[in-house]
């Protein structure tokens, strides 16, 4: 079990960064997100920057959570592990538009400001389209694709024992709110950063960081997909 004891560890380290991308992001935005006329304000471009920086490190945390598990997952099942891999670049592609998006702005807001002749509402009807463009993208990668990775994720470690079947519970209850969810903020139930959308998202988060200390501190059960490769190496060298 010590061969696979890094992969755990590192695992689990990414899931932790995915967490801290997360919500620094989204704290750090906060300037361009509810400023209606950040691009023709004097802005805080540094703390944008910053959020992006947290939020690329977001992209490559959920990415390499995906990479890191694969060689693993696949011996539970290919299939659905090449589809959480899909379910984890989906999501992060789509965050990397927002990112595109919000970078947009600040690009624009340097670029006219102090610029006597600049049209105003223009401008602000950009900014406000690239925010829109940010909120959906927003909706379809950290809830929509985030919802399904969790699913195929917690799928897996529910059937291969992984790790505790609770933690993998916790996982499929909380990727099948966080889709719910994505569908209520979709048709206009509730905000997406309301309270109640807040609360809703509080099981994946709970999964995700209960599942990355458990990789940390305890590491992968000592369960048959880990052994049975080497088990079925020693039977052909025992029969050549």
């Amino acid at each position: 079990m010590d061969l696979f004891r890094p992969t755990a560890v590192v695992t689990g380290v990414l899931f932790l960064l995915t967490e801290v991308g997360a919500i620094a992001g989204a704290a750090l935005y906060t300037p361009i997100l509810s400023g209606a006329d950040y691009i023709t304000s004097a802005g805080a471009d540094d703390t944008i920057l910053l959020g992006a920086l947290f939020e690329l490190l977001l992209v490559i945390a959920a990415v390499g959570t995906a990479v890191a598990l694969y060689p693993i997952l696949k011996r539970q099942n290919e299939g659905v592990a090449l589809a959480f891999v899909a379910a984890r670049v989906l999501e992060a592609a789509v965050i990397l538009v927002g990112i595109l998006s919000l970078l947009s702005i600040v690009t624009l807001r340097r670029q006219f400001a102090g610029t006597p002749d600049a049209d105003s509402a223009t401008l602000s009807t950009i900014g406000s389209s690239l925010v829109a463009l940010h909120d959906w993208t927003f909706l379809f990668g950290p809830n929509f694709a985030l919802g399904a990775a969790s699913l195929l994720l917690a799928s897996l470690m529910y059937s291969s024992r992984l790790v505790p079947r609770a933690i993998a519970v916790l996982g499929l209850v909380g990727g099948v709110l966080v889709l719910i969810s994505a569908i209520a903020v979709m048709f206009g139930v509730y905000e997406q950063m309301s309270n109640l959308g807040l609360v809703v998202a509080l099981p994946v988060f709970a999964w995700e960081l209960t599942l990355a200390v458990w990789l940390i501190v305890k590491g992968f059960r000592p369960v048959s997909i880990l052994t049975a490769p080497a088990a079925r190496t020693d039977v052909a060298a025992a029969a050549r």
